[in-house]
């Protein structure tokens, strides 16, 4: 068996229980790292198959976290779900929530072609794209529904950019201290966003960019439509720029999507949302350094944030 690097080796006992899921005749003949993954490490496993073909694989471990048995549980019930729906998301071959087998709480699952595409070329065509699959996702309606959503901001921890403007931003503090306007709750993603989405972007005509997969469904949740659309507007913002996020609102609805019914409940969704980032921005934005946004410091992503959570004042406060 081959690895493309040191990081890619998968540990004894998991190796020996992915081997367990495989067909009879099948081997591991390859394992890659996949970066930009934040909560978990993941490799590509390549599959040996018996007429000498191969096939490939997704290994998803969480070495570092206290909560993986239930994020694996969320997981798993999200791509059982969204089997047969039409939505692209991998299949579920096995799991192992509590590491009973394996050295990591893990999940198999089958690979999504594709790839992640954070550039800012062909973004006009990717937003639609984004848009109209997120509307689909809501569209699920699961027999039995999801965990609540978390926010987990609060007005005390939000952290004011270094040279934003203290009177916008405790403006936008000041709105989410309000209590959380009413909703009609929908099947969410909870982190559906350009690092979560693949597509295949010919390299001659990046208009015929087309979705292929959306992964990453461990943090699934019953909520708001304007919280994941917020949370993708977001990231959008600070990987493109402040327009970006608010273009990516219109897109949504454009779509067929159903936001809030006023200005200020999508305030207030939209700022939690911009808020939640500023207690994370370097945790964010080091995915976005690693796949080659290198232009993507910290100080750039915060000017972005500030421009961004201004601009949301300035259209909806």
């Amino acid at each position: 068996m081959t690895n493309h690097d040191e990081a890619a080796a998968v540990r004894p006992l998991t190796l020996a229980w992915v081997s367990r899921h495989l067909e009879v005749g099948e081997r591991i003949v390859g394992t890659e790292a996949l970066h930009g993954g934040i909560t978990a490490e993941m490799r590509r496993l390549t599959i040996g198959t018996r007429d000498g073909g191969t096939r490939d694989l997704v290994l998803r471990s969480f070495v570092d976290m206290e909560r993986a048995e239930e994020w694996l549980h969320r997981e798993t019930g999200a791509l059982t779900l969204l089997t047969g729906t039409g939505v692209p998301a991998p299949g579920l071959v096995a799991v192992d929530p509590t590491a009973a087998q394996c050295e990591y709480p893990s999940l198999l699952m089958t690979h999504l072609a594709g790839r992640t595409v954070l550039d800012d070329e062909g973004l006009e065509t990717r937003v639609p794209l984004l848009a109209r699959q997120l509307v689909a996702i809501h569209a699920v309606r699961p027999t039995e529904r999801p965990r609540k959503y978390v926010a987990l901001t609060t007005a005390d921890t939000v952290v004011t950019p270094k040279g934003a403007d203290a009177a916008v931003w405790t403006a936008a503090i000041d709105v989410i201290r309000r209590p959380a306007p009413p909703y009609e709750g929908r099947f969410l993603h909870r982190d559906f966003q350009p690092g979560n989405v693949l597509f295949d972007v010919p390299p001659s005509r990046p208009e015929s960019a087309r979705i292929t997969g959306v992964v990453d469904w461990a943090a699934t949740s019953w909520g708001p439509t304007d919280l994941d659309v917020a949370h993708c507007s977001t990231n959008l913002a600070l990987l493109h720029g402040p327009a970006w996020g608010q273009r990516f609102a219109e897109a949504y609805e454009e779509a067929g999507g159903v936001l809030a019914a006023t200005a200020s409940e999508q305030l207030y969704w939209r700022v939690r949302s911009g808020l939640a980032f500023s207690e994370e921005v370097r945790w964010v934005s080091q995915p976005w350094r690693e796949a080659g946004r290198t232009e993507l410091t910290t100080p750039v992503v915060e000017e972005r944030l500030d421009g961004y959570v201004t601009a949301l004042m300035d259209a909806l406060g």
